[in-house]
């Protein structure tokens, strides 16, 4: 899974044991999601 830290905005592949980003160290991440989008019908 991809994840990008909310303060710098890097990707990081794996969140280690310890949640912190390797770039700046902040402790908060999204996940990131696919662009597809998916349609349901109503009925």
């Amino acid at each position: 899974m991809v994840f990008k830290c909310l303060k710098c905005g890097k990707e990081v592949e794996k969140v280690i044991d310890r949640v912190r980003c390797p770039f700046c160290g902040y402790r908060i991440f999204s996940k990131k999601r696919p662009k597809t989008i998916k349609k349901v019908q109503a009925r």
